[in-house]
């Protein structure tokens, strides 16, 4: 990841955006090195420690970057749409193309086991599924019922966005994809 454009000095931001790249791209935490990321920031080790005490650190930081833009900012974005099932009906869209695009995700759940990450995971997770269990109780469910149906669609989130990943080409497109959508959030609501 090269340095940013216009930019004579590295941000913490920026560290975090080149480690989130290399977990993605590289497969894994293991790939979160300093010297690689300094040298495809044009940067030096020294830039990095002006920012963050130990690789830990970085982690951290790219961790709560990817927790903000995935889940917060996402959030934040739907709080503009009035119906719940629109918003449901937005967020599945979108968590799911941002998925196919960005595999940052998918790979964290396969590092679930490192504390740093099975922590991140956990608040992503139970705020996600907060969410749409808000959602699933505005649309009349009781809270248990409605729980049960978010799990149902984060579930259902996490496979296609999987099978997006491994399989594209199995995946719908257009008409047929909001036909599925359609198809799904009956079921889920039970119409």
């Amino acid at each position: 990841m090269p340095r940013p454009a216009g930019r004579s000095r590295l941000s913490a931001a920026d560290w975090a955006e080149a480690a989130l790249a290399a977990l993605r791209e590289g497969g894994g935490l293991a790939a979160i090195a300093i010297e690689p990321l300094a040298a495809g920031l044009g940067a030096t080790k020294g830039s990095f420690y002006w920012h963050f005490a130990n690789r830990e650190a970085l982690i951290e930081a790219a961790l709560a970057r990817w927790e903000t833009s995935q889940t917060e900012e996402v959030i934040a974005a739907l709080g503009q749409e009035r119906d719940p099932l629109a918003r449901i009906r937005e967020l599945f869209t979108t968590a799911t193309e941002m998925a196919t695009r960005d595999a940052t995700e998918l790979v964290l759940l396969a590092e679930a086991a490192h504390p740093q990450v099975a922590a991140v995971l956990r608040r992503v997770v139970t705020r996600r599924l907060d969410y749409l269990t808000g959602l699933f109780v505005e649309l009349g469910l009781d809270a248990a019922e409605a729980r049960i149906r978010s799990v149902q669609t984060y579930s259902g989130y996490l496979g296609r966005a999987q099978l997006a990943r491994a399989v594209p080409d199995v995946m719908s497109h257009g008409e047929d994809n909001r036909r599925y959508l359609d198809a799904v959030l009956e079921s889920l609501l039970g119409r």
